[in-house]
């Protein structure tokens, strides 16, 4: 079974992008920010990470820098969640490392879809 790691400071999201995930037959473990989250990467590398963008103490672009500079860190795909729509905020999250987005508020069909993109 692949495995997900879901970043996100907010409980909630977790909570959807777990459901969402685990009804794709990903086995899910959190992390409350990127600190968290790269310390689970250290001890357990996902192939997938599921990433809020905007986070207290790490910004998500952080994150993927240092998941990226670590052994193995160029294995997990980068599925990042954001609120922005500008482009060059995408652009600097997929300059950064991250391989795809996602809008807020994300729902099954688009994390299907882009999922399909990542496997491509």
């Amino acid at each position: 079974m692949k495995t997900c790691l879901v970043i996100d400071d907010s409980p909630a999201l977790r909570t959807v992008a777990r459901r969402i995930l685990e009804e794709l037959q990903f086995a899910v473990s959190e992390a409350e920010d990127g600190m968290a989250g790269l310390r689970a990467c250290r001890e357990n590398m996902p192939d997938l990470v599921f990433l809020d963008w905007n986070m207290p103490h790490m910004k998500g672009v952080e994150f993927v820098k240092g998941l990226r500079g670590q052994q193995y860190g160029d294995h997990p795909r980068i599925l990042f969640c954001t609120t922005e729509h500008d482009k060059n905020e995408i652009a600097n999250a997929i300059a950064a490392g991250a391989n795809e987005f996602v809008m807020k508020p994300y729902d099954r069909t688009q994390i299907r879809a882009k999922l399909a993109m990542l496997a491509a």
